[in-house]
């Protein structure tokens, strides 16, 4: 049972490399809280995708702390799998997006696997929801699904993906800026359709998938169709696994069972967050759901 981390990206809202900022009371960081939850769900194996020169700082600290506790590998996140002929600009550095992340781990990952992002805080019930989805082995997808009013900050706007479903299964993801106003929650749609107000109760996207190793084949074929659309747009362009998911809805008849979770979710989009999720672990302590130390 994998579960895969992308960590490859740079938090420039927060203003650094948020993966590493502690938040727990012994210096833990939120991967660390991630994959006590997961091996605590039944996870046995995790797969750090990180920027190579980030691979030193992440093996001596995440990977010094969980050694023993569930087996590691690292997959570099670069521009060596782009395809002849295709230049990127010298000066891009930041990466490709989740699609591409996902295409590092070609040869490597050959099960299915639970995906998730390195800086967000996603709770103990979502990963149980994956894992009995990925033990159950189903031909399908799946996406765990969050309560919109559970992943807001007060400390700004936030991008989700607003989901549109039938039944339990998705529909769309509508990429979109989520807000407050006046107490009510706003979603913007970024492809410029109209905005609305939002139930607590409607379901967003956390970037927490379910995937069969296939996943990794296609994105593999179809990574040259995307570099052909945005050859004009190199120094943008992002392969996002929402947009790739979407696709295989419409085009493949693609099922993705959505996996309801009770958790909130807690990350660090701002500097103002930081607190707030230290409050939050610390309650989680004192409610017994995590240990004062976590790797003790």
């Amino acid at each position: 049972m994998t579960l895969v981390i992308m960590a490859a990206g740079m938090g420039s809202r927060f203003g650094g490399l948020k993966q590493i900022e502690p938040v727990g009371p012994n210096g833990e960081f939120i991967i660390d809280y991630s994959i006590y939850d997961a091996i605590k769900a039944g996870f046995t194996k995790v797969v750090f995708i990180i920027k190579e020169e980030n691979y030193e700082i992440f093996k001596q600290t995440i990977g010094k702390r969980i050694e023993g506790k569930i087996e590691v590998e690292y997959v570099f996140q670069n521009f060596n799998n782009i395809p002849n002929g295709v230049k990127f600009p010298k000066d891009r550095v930041k990466p490709l997006g989740t699609g591409h992340a996902i295409l590092s781990l070609k040869g490597i990952v050959k099960n299915p696997f639970t995906v998730i992002n390195a800086d967000d805080f996603y709770g103990y019930d979502a990963y149980v929801k994956a894992f009995n989805f990925l033990k159950e082995n189903k031909n399908e997808y799946a996406m765990v699904g969050y309560l919109i009013g559970n992943t807001l900050t007060e400390n700004g706007s936030v991008k989700r993906g607003y989901c549109e479903k039938k039944d339990d299964y998705l529909v769309n993801i509508i990429e979109s800026t989520v807000y407050k106003e006046d107490g009510k929650i706003k979603v913007e749609p970024l492809d410029g359709r109209g905005s609305f107000f939002a139930k607590d109760s409607d379901l967003v996207s956390m970037n927490m998938f379910c995937f069969k190793e296939d996943m990794i084949d296609y994105l593999d074929k179809h990574f040259i169709d995307f570099i052909n659309k945005n050859k004009n747009n190199l120094d943008k362009c992002e392969y996002l696994i929402p947009d790739v998911v979407f696709e295989r809805i419409k085009n493949d008849n693609l099922k993705v069972r959505i996996l309801n979770t009770t958790s909130v979710w807690k990350g660090v989009t701002y500097k103002e967050d930081k607190e707030d999720l230290i409050k939050f672990i610390k309650d989680k302590i004192k409610k017994g759901e995590y240990p004062n130390n976590l790797y003790k």
